[in-house]
């Protein structure tokens, strides 16, 4: 889940923090206490449905519905070793040392392998695409299959209960989505404690059910899990796919690493979420050697029936803490998304004064909702959602192993040997698993996929479009030394004051002064040319921000910086550089986009890019600018 910003600190106390192992014990163990709710909320529902699927397809797979000892001491043993190895080695040890600054995210990992290759990454970009893209689709399923596999335990409460799994599954959805713009710093202050509280009662249910049959112990021994593969055939194939399900949310370990830093994160993975994941697992595979009847639910069947009702509330409550968290990593891959020319400028609001962590991405939440809402509607169950749950988990690990080669080789200073040595193992392994997902296409694993192609098609799009009308505006401009030239020796009226240009093309004279030269015939006393430039870090130092190049009496080249984690705020910047930005008038470019079949996309591509940009906010907004300083000229470009 990268870029979780539910609980995001102000970016000085989190560089101060994580650098310095979080200054104090009591400020590791606040710090570990808020990770816990926020970075494992994902994982900490998955033994809700992961255990009960896992076994679901391997007796389908076998042909008949009877559960064998193999079958479960196998598949709880993939699930053991599958958390050892994926997500402590790889991710708690390994991918939670490739910072960007102290920020993680695959989009982060991006721009930190981009910065390795010297920007010759083309093939990066791509695969960053698909990385966000997948997330997108792991982000649509996960509200729906972690609250729909809450709400589920009413049934064993009683049976009337099960026509309303639907309705109550969709009314929290709707109000989940529909209170994301009032931000979540103070609901995130209780997430901490709650999920903790979630971890120990899930450590609790499992440990009072190992006395069901101590043999469930051998499962720490990885023979079981390979025998299981290798005799089950395809039924271990289907197991094995479904085992994946036990670390959804483990990308949440590295995209959240800005908010808490890495020793708050390890220190609760080892500590609690790991024995509690590993001890509730135990549980449910021991019950179901002696009770193999429980397999229709045997997360809430570890409970007492008095037990039954407050445990479907708490993990209703834990699943909404879940999705939240996944909601709000959605708004901040989107501005990462943004700031990297991936995707069009959408309105981004801040929800809090504090917190720089904290936004809001309107349409981005709404499309989500219906999103969300349709596949509720669709599958109806958990039990339909797991299997389209896989391909957008194992593929966006498989893509973090590859950009982590990169880092690793080109970064770090490995040599491509150790590299491989050290990564290919979990490649491959995740490669397998996906290959075990892939079974599961026709059944709702191409739902991820589709998602996933059709964004990093839209992306490609706007990217490639980008490019093109940055090149069709630097062949129609004339070069910025060449228009100083001419007006130095005309006669046109000066009138005082600063104008600001933007302009993407700093070497070219923008269309707005052109525009403004034509029709008003005044040139101000003084006249910035501006460039927004997104950096591949997450924050740019307040010094190193604006840089301001004199290049006459009346013209200045002046650039300002914005990490990719950033909301740009264009007067507050220049004001920093000592610009007094309460005088200064702002002049950009409306661009009327018009398709043309003479470009380098075809037309309908270029009608999809242009509704794109139709549906990007303006630029006086998305930079903060006054909208009593801001003067917009129109332009048309053909594309």
């Amino acid at each position: 889940m990268p870029g979780s910003a539910t609980t995001n600190l102000p970016g000085s106390s989190v560089s101060s923090l994580a650098g310095s192992e979080h200054g104090s014990k009591s400020s590791l163990w606040t710090l570990t206490l808020g990770s816990i709710g926020v970075v494992y909320g994902d994982i900490g529902t998955s033994p809700l449905y992961a255990l009960k699927e896992s076994l679901h397809a391997a007796t389908a797979g076998a042909g008949h519905h009877s559960l064998t000892r193999a079958m479960v001491l196998g598949v709880v043993s993939l699930i053991l070793w599958t958390l050892i190895l994926i997500v402590t080695i790889k991710y708690v040890l390994i991918v939670l040392r490739a910072d960007n600054q102290g920020e993680g995210g695959t989009l982060s990992l991006v721009a930190l392998a981009q910065r390795a290759l010297g920007r010759r990454g083309g093939a990066v970009i791509l695969i960053g695409m698909a990385g966000a893209a997948l997330f997108y689709g792991d982000a649509i399923i996960t509200p729906a299959i972690s609250v729909l596999s809450a709400v589920e335990g009413l049934k064993l409460v009683t049976p009337a209960f099960e026509p309303y799994v639907l309705p109550i599954s969709l009314t929290i959805l709707i109000g989940l989505f529909a209170v994301q713009s009032y931000g979540t710093a103070r609901v995130a202050t209780f997430f901490g404690p709650i999920t903790a509280l979630w971890f120990l009662v899930m450590a609790l249910g499992g440990l009072s059910h190992i006395a069901d049959d101590w043999s469930i112990l051998a499962a720490f021994n990885p023979a079981h899990g390979l025998s299981f593969i290798l005799n089950h055939g395809t039924a271990g194939l289907l197991a094995l796919g479904a085992v994946f399900l036990a670390v959804t949310g483990a990308e949440a370990l590295y995209a959240d690493m800005g908010h808490f830093g890495r020793t708050p994160i390890r220190t609760a993975w080892f500590v609690l979420v790991l024995p509690a994941l590993a001890l509730n697992y135990l549980g449910q595979g021991a019950m179901l050697l002696a009770h193999p009847e429980h397999i229709e639910n045997p997360f809430f069947l570890l409970y007492p029936s008095w037990a039954l009702l407050p445990m479907v509330l708490l993990a209703t409550v834990a699943t909404i803490i879940a999705s939240q968290a996944v909601i709000t990593g959605t708004f901040s891959i989107t501005q990462q998304a943004m700031h990297l020319g991936l995707l069009p400028r959408l309105r981004v609001l801040r929800t809090s004064e504090t917190e720089k962590g904290q936004i809001y991405i309107p349409l981005v939440n709404w499309w989500l909702l219906i999103a969300v809402v349709f596949l509720v509607v669709l599958f109806k169950s958990s039990s339909a959602l797991a299997a389209a749950y896989g391909i957008a988990v194992t593929g966006d690990m498989v893509i973090t192993s590859c950009l982590l080669f990169i880092v690793a080789w080109r970064f770090w200073r490995w040599s491509p040997l150790l590299a491989a040595l050290v990564i290919a193992p979990f490649l491959l392994i995740e490669l397998v698993f996906l290959s075990a997902n892939a079974l599961k296409l026709l059944q709702g694993g191409w739902l991820p996929l589709m998602v996933g192609a059709g964004l990093v098609f839209v992306m490609w799009t706007w990217r490639k479009g980008s490019d093109l009308i940055v090149e069709e505006i630097h062949r129609a401009r004339q070069p910025l030394s060449a228009f100083m030239q001419k007006t130095e020796v005309s006669s046109l009226q000066r009138v005082p004051g600063t104008a600001v240009f933007l302009t993407g093309t700093p070497g070219d004279t923008p269309g707005a002064l052109l525009h403004n030269l034509k029709h008003n015939r005044v040139l101000h006393a003084h006249n910035l040319i501006l460039t927004v430039h997104t950096e591949d870090v997450p924050r740019v130092a307040e010094g190193e921000r604006v840089t301001i190049e004199r290049l006459g009496d009346a013209f200045s080249c002046v650039g300002v910086r914005f990490g990719f984690m950033e909301l740009p705020d264009l007067p507050r910047a220049l004001a920093g550089a000592g610009l007094d930005a309460n005088n200064l008038s702002y002049f950009l470019t409306r661009r009327v986009l018009i398709a043309s079949p003479e470009t380098g996309m075809p037309v309908w591509q270029d009608r999809l890019y242009i509704a794109l940009a139709r549906s990007s906010t303006d630029a006086s907004r998305y930079f903060r600018i006054p909208v009593d300083r801001a003067v917009e000229i129109g332009s048309q470009i053909s594309i």
